[in-house]
């Protein structure tokens, strides 16, 4: 086998594996496809990731890497398009639970009272316990303090879901002035056709309340158990962060549905 034929054999498995996973895979992962005497050395992998990229440029699908891997996955400017291949319609999340995620993001480590202060109102347990369940908030600590409130910040799944390296991958606070056309955006393509969208009454919207908290934060690095990881991919703007929360629903309500499915394929076959 030619150098060039083993290299282009190495770039469709490392491509084939990254489709079926439908997850990020991390290079001790990929090393994993391989047998001993056949692996590649690390150094080669990345090489191939890199022209596997390359080659992913200009078509629907885009090679990231984020905190625990390479994924390949839809761009997310086309997930209007492709959420309507599925009849449910995906979780829309509030206002208010945007706003306190992109507190979070950006203040972190934070308490739900220093929430509370930023957005003007307080901030409902269901929402904390909705951003917890979904993995992209976890408790880090108690601070010091008369009751000794739990302080939160982001996870490596919140990394994952929003396509990022690194917490220096958030776009710079000064894009969210695009938030409310972004939103509306992504109400109207995750909306069936025909239906209006919900209106939207928070107290602040998530443009204010972040610019508020980094006026206040202005200064301070982020601090979390992932934020020493190497440098972030460039050019991430809010609104791509936007359209891969709608995408991430949508794969959930589609799991979902793989996993009902399963579960009356497994009753009818223990009734014959």
């Amino acid at each position: 086998m030619s150098e060039r034929t083993g290299t282009h054999l190495l770039e469709e498995i490392l491509e084939a594996a990254l489709l079926a996973a439908g997850e990020p895979l991390s290079l001790e992962r990929l090393e994993g496809l391989f047998d001993e005497h056949e692996r590649p050395p690390r150094r080669e992998l990345r090489t191939a990731l890199i022209r596997l990229g390359e080659c992913r440029e200009q078509g629907a699908l885009e090679l990231i890497e984020t905190a625990s891997g390479y994924q390949l996955r839809i761009r997310a400017r086309l997930s209007p398009w492709v959420s309507r291949l599925w009849d449910e319609r995906p979780q829309r999340y509030s206002r208010a639970l945007l706003e306190t995620l992109a507190l979070i993001a950006y203040r972190q480590p934070v308490t739900r009272g220093d929430i509370e202060e930023v957005r003007g109102v307080a901030v409902s347990a269901s929402i904390m316990r909705t951003l917890v369940e979904r993995g992209w908030i976890r408790v880090v600590g108690q601070r010091d303090v008369p009751g000794r409130p739990s302080v939160y910040a982001t996870t490596r799944q919140f990394l994952d879901d929003f396509g990022l390296k690194t917490l220096d991958g958030l776009p710079p606070m000064h894009e969210l002035k695009a938030f409310d056309a972004a939103y509306a955006t992504l109400e109207d393509s995750v909306a069936p056709r025909g239906q209006d969208t919900e209106k939207r009454n928070d107290t602040l919207s998530a443009t204010s309340c972040a610019a508020q908290a980094d006026s206040e934060a202005s200064g301070r690095e982020v601090q979390s158990s992932h934020a020493e990881m190497a440098s972030p991919r460039p050019g991430l703007s809010f609104a791509d962060l936007e359209a891969r929360l709608a995408e991430r629903a949508r794969e959930s309500v589609a799991d979902d549905g793989r996993a009902d499915a399963a579960t009356s394929t497994d009753e009818m076959s223990d009734e014959s």
